[in-house]
């Protein structure tokens, strides 16, 4: 099988012109298959207020009401999307910017509202693995952005980490992936005071020992949940380092 490496980078990595260059150029020497994940809220706060658009977030959630669907759709599926596109181009890289719309690779289900109404919010419900997959043979580099659609003609605001984790578990049939998640700091870090307090790997027992003894807190319980969860359905290797490091061989390895 061969191997495949599935990145994904947050909004505030992608939004700057220099951490954006230093991912893309990171990005376009790493060797073999690989898949670029990216998100892009602040951007999408900040065109929303230009346009008189407020904002509204619950535990760093966005509602996602039908005026905010449409800058979104704007900001994540063009304006973000075909900005990283072209600059890979420009580096070689013969990239693709995908939603879940384009190709029907990725579907999902309007979140049912509970407690909170998040609006046009996406809970993923199928992968098209093979498109996908076939793209990626033909030498094509993916650039997913997180966006779904739900069949029915709409489009729906979906979590990019979600839908890395669903990519990466649906390609697991058809290569070796290595999931990797780019965000502010290292690695999962011992004390969050020290930037170089790294973990190098927790299995699932390091875990739970972690979240008990309040090593690990707030939003990496939810990440580190879902990189369990990608490894129990097929994902051989999370990694969760910061971009800087990325290629560097770096990071907490999620066994």
């Amino acid at each position: 099988m061969q191997k495949l490496n599935v990145i994904k980078v947050g909004g505030q990595i992608v939004e700057e012109p220099e951490t954006l260059a230093d991912l893309l150029s990171r990005f376009a020497r790493m060797e073999g298959l690989k898949v670029l994940v990216h998100g892009g809220g602040r951007s999408a706060t900040k065109i929303a207020a230009q346009l008189g658009i407020e904002s509204q977030m619950v535990g760093g959630r966005r509602i996602t009401d039908a005026e905010t669907l449409k800058v979104v759709t704007m900001v994540y599926g063009g304006l973000v999307n075909k900005n990283i596109v072209a600059k890979l181009q420009a580096l070689g890289v013969n990239a693709l910017g995908l939603t879940g719309a384009d190709l029907g690779y990725m579907t999902s289900d309007k979140r049912p509202v509970k407690d909170i109404d998040y609006g046009f919010v996406g809970d993923v419900k199928t992968v098209d693995s093979s498109v996908i997959a076939k793209l990626i043979a033909d030498g094509v580099v993916p650039v997913l952005a997180p966006l779904t659609h739900d069949g029915k003609g709409n489009m729906l605001n979906t979590n990019a980490d979600t839908i890395a984790a669903e990519a990466a578990k649906a390609l697991s049939s058809h290569f070796e992936v290595t999931l990797t998640y780019c965000f502010e700091k290292k690695g999962v870090l011992l004390n969050p005071d020290d930037d170089d307090s790294v973990i190098s790997e927790i299995t699932k027992e390091d875990f739970r020992k972690y979240v008990e003894d309040g090593t690990v807190a707030g939003g990496m319980i939810p990440k580190l949940e879902n990189a369990f969860d990608a490894i129990s359905k097929g994902v051989s290797k999370v990694v969760i380092t910061k971009a800087t490091e990325l290629g560097n061989n770096s990071g907490t390895v999620i066994l």
